[in-house]
């Protein structure tokens, strides 16, 4: 009980902002009818019971099975072993995370079944796949993080060019929905296990950092090349956007029992996995087995009760009020409602809270979590307001601003301290959190859908791609203004330690 009223309190803190902006909206600006606000309260309150749910399973769960697989690779892993053993666990831990399948709903719905929930899911998993098992591998052989970021970088830059403009944000956006609350612990999990394969203390704590981040590019190249293979230059998108005026309870009894099915065929693998892994290495008791299959059990429940909230009622709202907005008042607007729903969902992203303190941490308070969580938290407004000036004016496409942050986000790998490279690319999937996957992609799906010359399948998707890179950023130059910071004082009061040595 103790453990699910803390879960509790987290998710609780997530979700609340979101919801007490969506009441007040609906009384002021964005008027709808009290069946839709009472679908979006019901379909909060499932979100916030399931993510509780779920993340209680995480714990029990997920993370120890990556922690589990972790030590027995660095125990007795080769490098075959380790490759092989990250594509497997790589593709079932993606199919299982709550963030993609709320991404590849939309995708489907957007362009009426034409690009199936299944197919976004698995391309996606089998992307997420392959790369973690890079991931692992670089870790084993030591090779520089940001040398494999930029090769990573250069070949989705290279894809792009190729990619049709439709499926460009949503390649993107599949890199921030795959780095959720189930596959960053397990990977953070697998990281520390096979970094600890390498002899050197150093290197090992910098390996165990950056391979969420080598990861979540598979995401985007896997969709590129669905995209390029298929040909997918003539898929239109369109969105319905209406308020029901009935059948509050109805679209909650239709999505449980279809999603509990989903979910499952989502869980099942991982447990079966454990069970063979136990029965084969992990030679773990009858309570250990109890515990995580529990834990699974709870992220089976979690997971389903979770996205039919999503679906049933907070979907639904968001598209409203962005519509709302972009037919009945300015663009000036609009975009500031952009800008104070990206400011408050990330001050309200308890994994956020996580990340400044251990950066407080890391650098022995130098860096203080103050200056960080601001830093975030208007990167994050920033990237929400520019995503809908991007649907406002549609000559202005996602690649212009992606290409040069991504150019700033890699050339600045070459001259922060090497910890900050990997802590700041994690910290993007950090930043897109299930409330970004969820209200705010809904919200500019809504608000595309109104404006004229906007496309919802081009204009609507981006946003979650735009939030996972301000924290990439953010998180580097905080990096360089520390390294600055320790030469000065270096210079002044004499050599005492070097910044590398301080990063440790």
């Amino acid at each position: 009980m103790n453990i699910l009223q803390e879960k509790l309190r987290e998710v609780l803190i997530s979700v609340i902002p979101i919801t007490l902006i969506v009441v007040i909206m609906s009384f002021t600006l964005t008027p709808m009818s009290g069946s839709m606000l009472v679908k979006f309260l019901v379909g909060a309150a499932f979100i916030i019971i399931g993510l509780s749910i779920f993340l209680i399973g995480v714990d029990l769960g997920i993370t120890p099975i990556g922690n589990l697989m972790g030590s027995e690779l660095s125990a007795r892993g080769t490098l075959l072993i380790v490759l092989m053993s990250g594509l497997a666990l790589g593709f079932f831990i993606s199919i299982a995370e709550p963030d993609l399948h709320i991404l590849a709903d939309n995708v489907d719905n957007v362009t009426g079944g034409l690009v199936s929930k299944f197919s976004i899911v698995v391309v996606v998993s089998i992307g997420i796949a392959v790369l973690l098992s890079l991931g692992l591998g670089r870790i084993v052989k030591g090779i520089p993080l940001y040398k494999m970021l930029t090769v990573l970088y250069l070949i989705i830059f290279v894809l792009a060019i190729f990619t049709s403009k439709e499926f460009l944000a949503i390649s993107f956006d599949a890199s921030g929905a795959t780095t959720g609350a189930l596959t960053v612990p397990f990977i953070m999990a697998l990281a520390i296990g096979v970094s600890a394969m390498r002899r050197d203390s150093k290197a090992s704590e910098k390996d165990s950092f950056g391979l969420v981040a080598v990861a979540s590019t598979g995401a985007i190249m896997a969709v590129m090349v669905m995209s390029i293979i298929f040909d997918m230059d003539e898929i239109k998108g369109n969105l319905e956007i209406v308020d029901h005026g009935s059948g509050i309870w109805h679209a909650f009894a239709m999505e449980f029992p279809r999603l509990l099915m989903e979910s499952f065929i989502a869980i099942s693998p991982i447990l079966a996995i454990f069970l063979v892994c136990n029965a084969l290495f992990f030679k773990q008791g009858k309570r250990k087995i109890k515990e995580v299959s529990m834990g699974l059990l709870y992220n089976w429940l979690g997971l389903s009760i979770f996205l039919t909230g999503v679906n049933a009622g907070f979907l639904d709202a968001g598209r409203y009020i962005g519509h709302y907005l972009a037919d009945h008042y300015s663009y000036a607007l609009l975009i500031s409602v952009g800008f104070i729903v990206g400011l408050l969902t990330i001050l309200a992203e308890p994994a956020v809270h996580v990340l400044t303190h251990q950066i407080e941490t890391v650098t022995a308070g130098y860096v203080k979590r103050s200056y960080v969580l601001g830093a975030l938290s208007i990167g994050v407004g920033c990237a929400v307001a520019l995503s809908v000036i991007r649907i406002v004016i549609p000559e202005l496409q996602l690649w212009h601003y992606l290409l040069p942050g991504y150019l700033i986000a890699v050339g600045l790998m070459y001259f922060v301290p090497k910890l900050f490279v990997g802590i700041a690319f994690d910290s993007g999937g950090v930043a897109s959190g299930p409330m970004t996957a969820t209200f705010i992609l809904s919200f500019t799906q809504g608000a595309s859908e109104c404006v004229e010359g906007a496309d919802v399948l081009i204009d609507g998707f981006g946003v979650i791609s735009m939030v996972a890179l301000t924290p990439i950023i953010a998180l580097q130059v905080l990096g360089l203004i520390f390294k600055i910071k320790a030469a000065n004082n270096d210079a002044e009061h004499g050599p005492d330690r070097s910044v590398e040595q301080k990063e440790g």
